[in-house]
């Protein structure tokens, strides 16, 4: 197989151009660090009911396993703030994790790194790689500390300097090695901040693990298989902004720029009696193009009676 190499600097102007805020170039080594911390937290049961995270662990870890021969991996981010983000009023009882107000990120972020790797092709035809998104086993988080992005929370979500969390990710498995890779962004910068563990309204942050406890987790309940444990659900019947809403860096994070993460609807608008009188066919015409569409209305309806 002939080894291509890309430029660096050049693959982030690309980046730039088809709508990606930031973008990091890592070698695709095995991350031994990042996957020993994962297995504890499996170890020690905060997964919870979310079994798929047990699965193709050394896959998430080690990206020669998902592509073979890769040598390098292109994490690129992009920012997904709105008005929505910085929170609800005090008594409304219907709010949504702000992400799911836009059109699915999953369809969008795909199709951007799809033009990126078209544009990578146009110079280098040679290359070979996979686009992946979140639903894919690979651990996107480490690999965007491994590519300089930003650095994992108390909250466990990747906090950027310039974006906050509030911003989603995507990756580039590559053949080609890079002509430079960009250094790992080192320790991080919450100092003595607490806001997220004190926000929490379950208390799901391990205090100084930087990890969740996906049992007490709002966001877990809301969308994924339910755990065992009922829980507060504090209003919220999709996802959960709780801990990224006071964070510092989220509170003086710009707006989204991007047209593709403008929101599709505003929550705020809609009270409990909206949710519990719209038929199936109201719901999927309005909100079909978004991650509502993965819990289901029948879902949605039951989070509010919680």
């Amino acid at each position: 197989m002939k080894i291509v190499k890309i430029e660096t600097e050049q693959v982030k102007k690309w980046a730039a151009e088809v709508g990606f805020d930031l973008c990091g170039v890592a070698s695709a080594r095995p991350l031994s660090q990042a996957e020993h911390r994962y297995r504890r937290w499996l170890e020690e049961g905060h997964h919870a009911s979310l079994d798929y995270l047990t699965r193709h662990i050394e896959k998430r870890f080690d990206a020669s396993q998902l592509v073979e021969g890769a040598r390098t991996v292109v994490v690129c981010a992009v920012a997904y703030k709105s008005p929505v983000s910085e929170g609800y009023p005090t008594d409304h009882r219907t709010k949504i994790a702000s992400y799911a107000c836009n059109r699915d990120y999953h369809t969008t972020i795909k199709e951007m790194l799809h033009h990126l790797l078209a544009r990578m092709r146009e110079v280098y035809p040679e290359i070979a790689g996979r686009a992946f998104v979140d639903s894919a086993p690979l651990a996107e988080k480490s690999w965007a500390v491994e590519a300089g992005l930003g650095w994992i929370g108390r909250q466990s979500l990747l906090i950027t300097p310039q974006y906050g969390s509030f911003i989603h990710l995507g990756e580039l498995v590559l053949t080609a090695e890079a002509d430079q890779y960009d250094s790992p962004f080192e320790g991080t910068r919450c100092g003595s901040c607490r806001a997220c563990i004190d926000h929490c309204p379950t208390h799901a942050i391990l205090d100084e693990e930087r990890m969740i406890d996906a049992g007490r987790c709002i966001a877990c309940h809301t969308i994924e298989r339910e755990p065992t444990t009922a829980i507060d659900l504090d209003g919220w019947i999709f996802g959960c902004d709780a801990c990224q809403q006071c964070c510092p860096y989220n509170l003086h994070a710009p707006i989204a720029t991007n047209e593709a993460f403008r929101p599709l609807f505003d929550p705020r608008a809609l009270d409990a009696e909206t949710w519990q009188t719209m038929s199936d066919e109201e719901f999927s015409a309005r909100f079909g193009a978004t991650p509502l569409i993965r819990a289901g209305l029948h879902r949605i309806k039951t989070n509010i009676k919680r």
